[in-house]
């Protein structure tokens, strides 16, 4: 597929979210921070898990989405895989930034929520899929869902770093997050809506800096 040209450089990607969204001025330092997060954790051979409830669960798939393929630009596949590959194969595969959504997961997700824990499924899911220098995405409007919170417990206990998305209260999860995206409105629509256009900077200033 043929791709204009975009943007290279990951800062001025950055830099132009607030020029479209002036009101996300204020959240700079934090996307600053989670992108520094991602782009350490991917450099350093981690994976993103990503959680989240309702409209916030379809945000978690919605980012994966960006970064297991080609967002703005083609990434290419590993040289040495290709050379193992059939050609027509590898022209049909890109680059891809490893991520996990675990909304996703049902059998899982309502197999521990029936026998154990609603609260603590999405917990269980990094207990067996996170890895020390990975990163956790947790998603909440309100910063207080139960199941990312203890999710996020989790991470911070196994060595991986949380990046949270909420609205501008913050609440328990920015309380835990290494960086806490507060977008400035508390109206649970309103908040997700700005967390779209931050999500998809991010993703596209990881794909410039590491493809």
């Amino acid at each position: 597929m043929n791709r204009p040209e975009v943007e290279s450089n990951p800062t001025e990607i950055l830099a132009r979210l607030s020029e479209r969204y002036p009101q996300l001025k204020v959240c700079e330092p934090a996307i600053h921070a989670a992108f520094d997060t991602l782009c350490s954790c991917y450099r350093n051979g981690g994976k993103t898990l990503v959680c989240g409830n309702g409209g916030s669960a379809a945000d978690a798939e919605h980012i994966v989405g960006e970064l297991m393929k080609s967002f703005m630009r083609r990434r290419p596949l590993n040289r040495e895989w290709v050379a193992h590959l059939p050609d027509e194969l590898a022209a049909r595969l890109e680059g891809a930034l490893p991520a996990v959504s675990l909304v996703s997961m049902s059998g899982i997700i309502t197999a521990f929520a029936n026998d154990v824990a609603w609260e603590t499924a999405f917990a269980q899911q990094v207990v067996g899929l996170g890895r020390s220098g990975d990163t956790l995405i947790a998603l909440s409007t309100s910063g207080n869902s139960v199941d990312c919170v203890n999710a996020a417990l989790v991470a911070k206990a196994m060595g991986i770093r949380v990046v949270s998305f909420t609205g501008q209260q913050g609440g328990r999860l920015s309380e835990i997050a290494d960086a806490a995206i507060k977008v400035p409105e508390t109206e649970t629509y309103k908040v997700q809506e700005l967390h779209l256009p931050v999500y998809h900077a991010i993703c596209a200033a990881l794909e410039a800096a590491l493809f």
